[in-house]
């Protein structure tokens, strides 16, 4: 009978600290409110893990509210010191702030809270990347761009700044995966932004096409075409120059099987009317090799030079029709 008194005890003994608790966390929590309400974002973060802390466990449905707003309330309490922290460019208490919102909205799974942050986040590397930069110092840009671009890769702003100290770093393929990143990107909504990552893959394609010929690497240069077009099919540069280096390597049925595809692919008279002399001059390459004895050959290389039109070609191609003749 005794143990059975003693049990009563416990069990009132139990409901009366259970109960004091809970005023304990709901005191906890009104004061946390209070602060988060006068922007008093430190209080609120403090108040708000305590409330976490203190009700957790409970079985109280109550209380369990209280413990999903207060997740709720965490990572916009990080956000907002974080972005205090970058209004007054401490960049490094701005990251720490920004980068603990992202990974409690994670925890608890916000992913609108995650974006919030990830996006301030990214503006913040976005700032902080532009000073070196603007400095030249690409190799420390690259440094920070790689964390923005982490956190936000739709920052367009920042990733073409990542992609261009890649390519000043001799990075081509990483500052080609940025640009073709962007590139799949909406169309209507970053057409900008594509725009300017295509001229950035032509012109460091132009360049890397340079310094592979300069080195005599006509297998890095169709390498470097196959990749892009693995990438993007569609690329009507990286056609064009994989046909000028299998002409370069006298690959000359390899030109004529890709260049009609590759001439079909060219946006302009100019880009058409180039690939259309390397074709010609492929046939033209071939009928010479026979002995000038094919007379199909012949004809085909006089079609595809006629067609040159248009660009740095126009000449080239009057002067082989010439001989030709």
């Amino acid at each position: 009978m005794k143990k059975i008194v003693l049990m009563a005890v416990a069990l009132c003994s139990f409901a009366m600290v259970s109960a004091q608790s809970a005023n304990e966390v709901t005191a906890k929590y009104n004061d946390a409110v209070a602060a988060y309400t006068s922007k008093n974002w430190t209080a609120a973060l403090e108040g708000f893990e305590a409330v976490i802390k203190g009700g957790q466990d409970s079985e109280d449905g109550n209380i369990l509210g209280l413990v999903a707003t207060a997740k709720k309330s965490i990572p916009t309490c990080y956000r907002m010191l974080g972005t205090r922290a970058a209004g007054a460019k401490n960049w490094d208490e701005a990251i720490k702030n920004l980068t603990a919102a992202a990974e409690k909205a994670e925890l608890w799974g916000d992913s609108s809270a995650k974006l919030k942050a990830n996006q301030i986040l990214a503006k913040v590397y976005q700032v902080q990347g532009g000073e070196a930069f603007n400095a030249g110092n690409y190799e420390a840009a690259v440094a920070v761009f790689e964390k923005g671009y982490a956190a936000n890769k739709r920052n367009t702003e920042m990733a073409l700044n990542l992609a261009e100290s890649y390519f000043k770093l001799g990075e081509y393929q990483k500052g080609m995966d940025v640009c073709s990143n962007i590139c799949g990107m909406n169309a209507t909504k970053y057409a900008e932004a594509i725009a300017e990552a295509k001229e950035k893959m032509a012109m460091y394609t132009n360049n890397e096409v340079a310094r592979l010929q300069q080195a005599g690497d006509q297998d890095g240069i169709i390498a470097m075409a196959d990749s892009m077009l693995a990438t993007d099919p569609t690329s009507a540069l990286a056609e064009k120059i994989r046909v000028q280096a299998y002409n370069n390597k006298k690959e000359y049925d390899k030109v004529i099987e890709l260049g009609e595809n590759a001439a079909a692919a060219q946006a302009t008279e100019e880009e058409k009317s180039d690939v259309f002399f390397i074709i010609g001059a492929a046939y033209n390459a071939k009928y010479n090799a026979g002995g000038n004895k094919d007379a199909a050959l012949k004809d085909k290389a006089v079609a595809y030079l006629q067609k040159v039109v248009a660009g740095n070609s126009v000449e080239a191609a009057k002067g082989a029709l010439e001989n030709l003749k």
